[in-house]
């Protein structure tokens, strides 16, 4: 499969042959779902924690006599059924975490990037430099590509200070590089645009063992 290459200008500039063999038919949609599945669960810091009737404080003497009140009996203020006491079944500290195969992150980044280019929604560029650190300038450059109201990836391999600083005051635009791009953000936004150099570091990460 090859991709046409363009300049900042959105003029075609020559053809990329991809360097991994694209997964067009069903192969490899578990493996998405894994690794995402896994992504996000990574995120969380599973630090939600409630405090169970024997945390509490307070409650220690019983709140009234066992018989002759006409109440209904209770031993302690801090019981679940009461305002402010215990929480039953609440979340406690724990780990999310889940652990991925190499092979099975390989084959999940290879499938959402191969339906991604089946979908067209791959621009690949020669290159991409910011001469200054202005946002103006980049915003000039999406409308050029015509990426101005889209939310985009920028897969750039290896992305200098200008280019951070003038992209990130840009809603809805990120940069990461081709060593560091994952399943999730290939399919997060809705525009991923590659410079040939950082292709050719997701192409290297593809090739088998």
């Amino acid at each position: 499969m090859k991709l046409t290459v363009v300049n900042i200008e959105g003029q075609s500039v020559r053809e990329h042959e991809l360097g991994f063999e694209p997964i067009l038919n069903r192969k490899g949609t578990q493996a998405v779902h894994e690794v995402v599945t896994a992504y996000l669960a990574n995120q969380r810091r599973g630090t939600a924690c409630t405090k169970t009737r024997g945390e509490v404080s307070g409650g220690g003497r019983k709140p009234w006599r066992q018989k002759g009140t006409g109440r209904a009996r209770h031993g302690s203020i801090r019981s679940p059924i009461w305002v402010g006491g215990g929480v039953v079944f609440g979340p406690k500290p724990r780990d999310y975490s889940k652990k991925v195969p190499k092979a099975v992150k390989r084959l999940a980044l290879r499938k959402a990037l191969s339906e991604r280019i089946k979908d067209g929604d791959v621009l690949l560029l020669d290159d991409l430099q910011v001469e200054a650190p202005k946002t103006k300038l980049f915003v000039s450059i999406l409308n050029r590509l015509q990426l101005n109201d889209v939310s985009v990836l920028i897969v750039h391999h290896d992305p200098d200070l200008n280019l951070l600083l003038a992209s990130r005051n840009v809603p809805e635009v990120d940069v990461t590089t081709g060593r560091e791009l994952n399943t999730y953000q290939v399919l997060r936004y809705d525009k991923l645009v590659f410079t040939e150099g950082a292709l050719q570091q997701v192409e290297e990460r593809l090739k088998e063992d």
